[in-house]
């Protein structure tokens, strides 16, 4: 393993006219607009079934209000009046509202799994049975382990990995990109999704999920919200919101002896009126909103979070490890130029490379016969007998691959084992070929080298450069994570010469060389240890264990099953910048969060002058004075508090499903910021709010 250390780099990356990152928009998502007058209609049914104790009492602070509002209601029974009702009615209100926020975020929920459910249709799978034929059987009866064949045109009945082929397929239908990808064996890009449809050529799937455990099964509830648990933080705001509401229960429980000992009957409306203004009900009827909306918003960016807790630790994290194959380049290498060694005819050398890589099933093998045939004129039957070799796979130990034909041993793989292999018997060539590869590598490029054996002795033959290309704009997304403050660490198997140079093409701040699952994992905990948070995104198999320890795992969707399972949340559009959107979520969820805590406390200041003059001044009428918003009565500016409490919790549903916007900047100025708009307007928009309130309420009969 080889850890290097680069300057900060801004330089762009290499263009590709053949190749774009394609990005599926946020209006593409089922989901519609993030508010609208219908989804609230649409959406009341669903919040009035939720005023059932059993769901208020999940929620401390609402079922406070739910309580309170019961209570006002056979107060008012017992001694009607229009304060009473009319106080009963904003009390029903308050708690209608705060379902209707948790309803409207749920619905949009709902309707991406309605569309995740068109996708799941009964289909009749081609089974492989023991004898090598085929069977017909419903997919609902498949099992992991069995192999499957897909036609053009046929759907792929469940989840599972391409073992033999190679086709297109339109993933439209989870990803919502109309464009078609390739799935094919033998490399990173294999994994394949059941409802998904082949629309050319033939492949042979193995499944690897069970009915009803499928990804599109998992979506459904994830969506739906029936597999969503609390974050930390927000499991210990609902306390701090519980205990909050706890104190403010007994201060006014406490008022109602003080009163009477001043010789005046307590008011159990008045009281009940003002704990419901005083405990924190703007964010515990939103609270529930803000943490759905949030795995929302990144469903709409084709990014299937598995825990709301690897959402909120996005929002933190402090290193950023990325996988470069299929990741930050495009992932499949391909051969790009043959440099023959000395006294080696180019056309020679493009036989034995063809030759080595006739059997190889990898896309960089396939690469290598296809640009023997573009350049060379090199096609099936250019070599006598092809058929009759036989092919050396390759191996971990030899990291060579080849065919034995005719008494020629012909080896093409890693420059250092090839050079191995050959011996002391090409020195000079060796020298040569060394020179190529180092060059090729310092470009950016892999080398293999190519080499025989046979009658006329042992040959080095040449070097095949393999070009990784680095997908258009990392450079650019990688100095936007640099300036949230994250440091990005690029990991890859190839030599430090390469990794230096694609590091340095794609802009990121580190990057570690010939690195093992091993090496992966022990830099992960290194950070961790540190106390940092990081995030990791692969798509191999051997990203696997990685992604299981980060605080944050994307797997690519385009990879190996193993690696989906390893981390917590899979990016449906395999785009390996998305991360900056996941993180601009995640911090964006944190803002929200925190921004709707502040503007709720600070509504209580509007409050105190509203309620305790109405309360107190026939006591103490020195407490008029505190009536600066010159409120008409005691009842109106009880009501108009009342009526606030209630109507501001619907203004503020859009901004809990939409969230608060988040710009790249440090802690210090985005806490500063966000005192001065929701602190600040947190004190001020009461006081407007409930005057104009007031301006109306006066006129009611019995309120005056």
């Amino acid at each position: 393993m080889t850890v290097g250390q680069l300057p900060k780099c801004s330089k762009n990356p290499k263009d590709s006219e053949s190749i774009e990152l394609q990005r599926v928009p946020a209006s593409k998502s089922v989901a519609g607009g993030v508010f609208d007058p219908r989804g609230l209609l649409t959406s009341l049914p669903d919040a009035a079934r939720k005023l059932s104790p059993r769901h208020q009492a999940r929620n401390p602070v609402m079922f406070v209000v739910w309580v309170g509002s019961i209570i006002t209601t056979v107060l008012a029974v017992a001694r009607p009046s229009w304060f009473a009702w009319l106080t009963a009615a904003w009390l029903w209100f308050t708690v209608l509202f705060a379902n209707l926020a948790e309803s409207v975020a749920e619905g949009r929920g709902k309707a991406q799994a309605d569309s995740l459910r068109k996708v799941k249709t009964d289909t009749v799978a081609h089974r492989i049975a023991a004898s090598g034929g085929t069977e017909q059987v419903p997919g609902a009866e498949l099992r992991v382990g069995d192999r499957v064949v897909v036609e053009a045109g046929q759907v792929i009945p469940g989840d599972g990995d391409v073992v033999e082929g190679i086709a297109t397929v339109d993933e439209s239908a989870i990803t919502g990109e109309s464009a078609p990808v390739v799935r094919e064996s033998g490399g990173d890009r294999c994994a394949v999704t059941g409802g998904t449809t082949v629309l050319s050529d033939r492949i042979v799937v193995q499944i690897t999920a069970a009915p009803g455990e499928t990804f599109v099964d998992r979506m459904i509830a994830l969506v739906e919200g029936a597999a969503r648990q609390k974050t930390p933080n927000e499991i210990a705001l609902n306390i701090l919101l519980a205990s909050l509401t706890i104190v403010f229960l007994f201060a006014v429980v406490a008022i109602g002896p003080m009163t009477a000992y001043v010789g005046r009957q307590p008011d159990p409306i008045r009281l009940i009126a003002l704990l419901v203004c005083l405990i924190p009900t703007t964010i515990g009827a939103l609270l529930s909103a803000i943490g759905i909306a949030g795995m929302d918003r990144l469903v709409q960016r084709n990014v299937l979070a598995m825990s709301g807790r690897a959402v909120e630790a996005a929002g933190d994290i402090d290193t950023l490890l990325m996988d470069k194959t299929g990741t930050i380049t495009y992932g499949n290498r391909r051969a790009t130029e043959l440099i023959p060694a000395p006294g080696v005819r180019a056309e020679e050398l493009a036989r034995a490379a063809r030759l080595s890589s006739l059997a190889d099933g990898t896309p960089e093998g396939r690469s290598i016969v296809e640009l023997c045939a573009a350049e060379f004129g090199l096609t099936v039957g250019a070599d006598p007998g092809e058929q009759r070799g036989e092919f050396v796979a390759f191996t971990a130990q030899t990291r060579m691959s080849g065919m034995d034909l005719d008494g020629r041993e012909i080896r093409k793989g890693a420059a250092d084992s090839v050079l191995a292999w050959v011996g002391q018997s090409a020195d000079r060539a060796s020298a040569e070929v060394s020179g190529a590869v180092q060059a090729v590598a310092q470009d950016g490029g892999t080398p293999l080298v190519v080499a025989e054996r046979g009658p006329a002795g042992v040959r080095l033959l040449g070097t095949i450069r393999l070009s990784d290309v680095v997908k258009p704009g990392m450079a650019e997304r990688f100095a936007q994570l640099r300036a949230m403050g994250i440091k990005t660490v690029m990991i890859t198997g190839d030599n430090p010469l390469t990794a230096r140079a694609i590091a340095a093409e794609a802009g990121v701040d580190d990057f570690m060389a010939e690195a093992t699952p091993e090496d992966k994992l022990a830099l992960i905990r290194k950070e961790q240890e540190g106390g940092r948070l990081v995030a990791m995104t692969g798509d191999g198999t051997n990203d696997a264990p990685a992604l299981a320890q980060a605080d944050v795992g994307v797997a690519m969707n385009t990879g190996t099953s193993a690696a989906k399972e390893a981390g917590n949340m899979v990016d449906l559009d395999s785009d390996p910048t998305k991360l900056i959107e996941v993180v601009e979520i995640g911090k964006q969820l944190l803002i929200t969060r925190g921004a709707l805590t502040t503007f709720s406390l600070a509504n209580d200041l509007a409050k105190y002058f509203a309620i305790l003059p109405a309360l107190f001044s026939g006591v103490y009428p020195a407490l008029g004075r505190l009536n600066i918003m010159g409120l008409h009565s005691p009842n109106s500016a009880i009501i108009s508090a009342v009526i606030f409490n209630a109507l501001i919790i619907v203004v503020l549903i859009p901004l809990a499903l939409k969230g608060v916007r988040y710009r790249p900047a440090s802690a210090s100025r985005l806490l500063g910021r966000n005192l001065l708009v929701y602190g600040l307007g947190g004190v001020i928009a009461p006081f407007l709010g409930i005057w104009l309130i007031d301006l109306v309420v006066r006129f009611i009969p019995g309120i005056g």
